[in-house]
């Protein structure tokens, strides 16, 4: 039959080009759709990449008349399954021309491989840790996608609550502002808590000094922060490894405050990056020199930030350092940024919610998990 969906598991370096290239072939002509970075997604195909240290995972290709027509990754994540005692595969990677038929075939795919695990659920989209691109997009589809997050057509969720899939969480994204008149006690509040726990702010010049001087540090708050966060993870030594090398080549202590004790431990910080979306736009996830020219300039000048990681450590959360991240951040959008995108925060986390709901935002995305019970 000539309109039969074929699904072939990814094993050719033919095949995995074909598996990286196939999103932007069918967003080339989406104006909100960001590819990633080509030869970071190349990776996913070595035996010794990072997250295969406890994980586990399979790439299909959907192919109709001989043409690739949607792709999806299955995850086994054994970390997470034990710490939240579940017996999961994540799916992620998820693309699709709009045909049901290519979906249900690569879903199908994807719960047979979970039963054959002997797991009973399918989850996602989700990644290997919370460091990857995670969430559907429900809400928002004609806004610009971060580098940090995917796109996806309005036809995607239809395709997975038809499926049988239901929301397990949503995630809503803001567009961040200074307000429009910043009020003075926010400063005063944070000079004020910061004397009293006696505390002070880092100063590094680039960022591999910030990651050289405190990155092992960062990563233990931020295991400590997001421990009971939605299916997160402790990071392996491989991972606090190799996210270190990335951040380094990012960071700008303009972008990121770090809060030293008197003894000089980091405590807690806030973390944004410089938004690459608009350098990498029509790039294909591909290093030419204008896009190299581009990534630099978003670097070293930024004009539009995305929204990192905020970690602040337990026995320092109940003396009001968020006041002091506070202020920090609303400096940052006073002094020539135009706007910051949080990325992802949990519908149901009120405390960031709240701390939002002081600047000037607006929600502007959401996106969401979808479970399945398939035994």
């Amino acid at each position: 039959m000539p309109n039969t969906v074929d699904i072939k598991e990814v094993s050719s370096k033919k095949e995995q080009r074909s598996f990286v290239s196939f999103p932007n072939k069918l967003y080339k002509d989406c104006p909100h759709y960001v590819p990633a970075f080509y030869s970071d997604e190349m990776k996913l195909f070595s035996k010794d990449y990072f997250y295969y240290e406890d994980s586990e995972a399979v790439y299909y290709l959907a192919y109709k008349n001989g043409k690739v027509v949607g792709r999806i990754s299955a995850i086994l994540q054994r970390a997470s399954n034990k710490k939240w005692n579940q017996k999961r595969v994540r799916f992620t990677r998820f693309d699709s021309i709009d045909d049901f038929e290519v979906a249900k075939a690569l879903f199908e795919k994807v719960e047979s491989w979970a039963k054959e695990k002997k797991m009973n659920e399918v989850v996602g989209p989700l990644g290997f840790s919370d460091m990857e691109k995670e969430g559907m997009l429900v809400e928002g589809f004609d806004e610009l996608s971060t580098f940090c997050e995917m796109y996806n057509y309005p036809y995607y969720p239809k395709f997975l609550e038809k499926l049988g899939y239901t929301k397990e969480v949503d995630w809503l994204e803001r567009e961040l502002r200074a307000p429009k008149v910043v009020d003075p006690r926010i400063e005063e509040i944070s000079n004020r808590m910061m004397k009293k726990a006696e505390l002070h702010f880092a100063k590094c010049r680039n960022g591999k000094e910030i990651m050289d001087k405190y990155g092992e540090q960062f990563f233990d708050i931020v295991d400590d922060t997001y421990k009971d966060i939605y299916m997160s993870v402790p990071f392996t030594k491989k991972e606090r490894e190799n996210m270190m090398k990335s951040f380094a080549l990012v960071l700008s202590p303009k972008n990121l405050a770090i809060i030293l004790n008197k003894e000089n431990k980091c405590v807690a910080f806030g973390l944004c990056f410089p938004s690459l979306s608009r350098a990498l736009l029509n790039s294909g996830g591909h290093y030419y020199p204008w896009t190299l020219f581009k990534l630099l300039r978003a670097i070293k000048h930024p004009k539009y930030i995305d929204m990192g990681l905020i970690g602040v450590r337990d026995e320092y959360k109940n003396c009001g350092i968020d006041w002091a991240i506070l202020s920090y951040t609303m400096k940052m959008l006073s002094s020539g940024v135009y706007y910051a995108e949080t990325n992802l925060n949990l519908e149901d986390n009120l405390a960031i919610n709240n701390t939002w709901a002081k600047f000037d935002n607006r929600i502007h995305k959401r996106r969401r998990s979808y479970v399945k019970k398939i035994v």
